[in-house]
């Protein structure tokens, strides 16, 4: 599949009577998008504001970010199976990003796993939308909605955001195409003999109980492992659906920059070959964790594979199929690089992974998730602070009546992102 990704730069975004782009800003029409949203019955009320870079904003509880997109050519439509139509399939063509700006959903708490943007202070050198411009769609969920009903009608408002939005973009020239190409497998392995062949085995959240992500619109609780051409995912095939902690979430913004898929492309034709993805899932019962860590084995091993790096989504539980999946690929001849964060606790000094094996010799980590952190109170919040103690990094007394709070970095969205996508590690010695 080639893909070629338009993207039209965003510097600011304003509100205006009509939704366009002009000059790099992202005019919105407010009551456009509130009434677009409303059509849901499930929703009571809905309030946009814009969130932007250097701002005393703080934005909570985040329940998704998604990058404004549209499809261009080449067939298929943005979201498949979720928004768009489930065929043709995503990952060719000309596909436009408004680049620089996202669309934030917030509202009222679903677990306890939604999390924090600050758009200024400490705590915003940890998160990546910190310096995007944000258009912020805080919903709130008609009386005696089920939290499962609530979290997509949340999740179905944000993309429908995003698609509106996108299509501001259709028509203009981009200011940088980058284009993208993975051929069919064997295709793809003739093409630089001489070079190894690098796979991604990219692991989602799929535990339930609202630990869900999409594959064209089906849980991937429901599927077995699969090859996934690599700009199928740059090209909205995969959703978020999940509150798990949020330092860990990956956001669909992140499916649309997966860093493992960008930096493998970049490597491409120099110093490997970039055979494709290998996706996967994170499973409850010991018996669906040993079947599909011995699938994904199998499949790196048709593919002909000389290593591949695999990244997980969520930890604790998620770690046992991480290191199934490192242990068999490995006792099949293909050498494996770990991603992922730690959880040492506080002082650092337990176990960072609630599972290791052996073969796990080779690990970059994205830093660990409990240090602390001061949060300073913001002039204004989009969304609601009533839920910061229960939410995960939170506890019980750690605000203060002035707004500010002490809480651990996984209350903050993507601080430490088990796919690279951030600004943490960790240094072995």
């Amino acid at each position: 599949m080639k893909l070629e990704l338009g993207k039209i730069f965003i510097k600011d975004i304003r509100f205006d009577d009509k939704t366009h782009v002009k000059d790099g800003v992202l005019y919105v029409s407010k009551e456009e998008v509130e009434t677009l949203v409303l059509e849901d019955d499930k929703l009571a009320g809905c309030h946009v504001d814009i969130a932007r870079p250097g701002e005393s904003v703080r934005i909570t509880p985040v329940k998704d970010v998604i990058e404004p997109r549209v499809k261009v050519s080449g067939g298929g439509e943005i979201f498949p199976g979720v928004i768009g139509k489930v065929s043709p399939q995503v990952g060719s063509g000309r596909t436009h990003a408004l680049e620089g700006c996202c669309v934030i959903t917030a509202g009222k708490i679903v677990g306890f796993q939604e999390g924090v943007i600050d758009m200024s202070g400490p705590a915003a050198d940890y998160c990546p939308f910190s310096k995007t411009n944000n258009l912020c769609v805080v919903v709130e969920p008609a009386d005696g909605l089920e939290t499962h009903v609530y979290e997509k009608a949340a999740r179905m408002a944000g993309l429908k955001v995003a698609a509106y939005l996108g299509e501001a973009g259709r028509d203009l020239e981009p200011d940088e195409i980058i284009t993208y190409e993975t051929r069919p497998v064997f295709e793809q392995a003739a093409m630089y003999p001489d070079l190894p062949k690098v796979g991604y085995i990219h692991m989602l959240q799929s535990q339930g109980l609202l630990h869900d992500t999409y594959y064209y619109g089906v849980d991937a609780k429901q599927f077995v492992p699969t090859f996934m051409y690599p700009t199928e995912i740059m090209d909205g095939a995969i959703v978020s659906g999940n509150c798990v902690a949020p330092c860990d979430k990956v956001t669909t913004y992140h499916h649309f920059h997966n860093p493992v898929i960008e930096d493998c492309y970049k490597h491409h034709g120099k110093d490997i070959n970039f055979m494709g993805v290998i996706l996967t899932n994170e499973n409850v019962f010991l018996a669906d964790k040993e079947r599909h860590s011995d699938m994904v084995a199998k499949l790196c091993n048709w593919m002909g594979l000389d290593g591949v790096l695999i990244t997980e989504e969520g930890y604790g539980n998620p770690d046992t199929d991480l290191m199934m999946n490192c242990r068999k690929v490995e006792n099949a001849g293909t050498k494996v690089v770990l991603i992922t964060d730690e959880f040492p606790g506080k002082d650092g000094k337990s176990q960072s992974l609630a599972d290791v094996c052996q073969e796990a010799d080779a690990l970059a980590s994205c830093g660990q998730g409990n240090a602390t952190l001061m949060f300073p109170a913001m002039d204004k919040v989009i969304g609601t602070q009533e839920f910061i103690e229960m939410q995960i990094g939170g506890w019980d007394g750690c605000k203060n009546p002035d707004g500010s709070f002490e809480a651990e970095l996984q209350i903050i969205i993507a601080s430490t992102i088990a796919n690279g996508f951030n600004k943490l590690a960790a240094r072995g010695y």
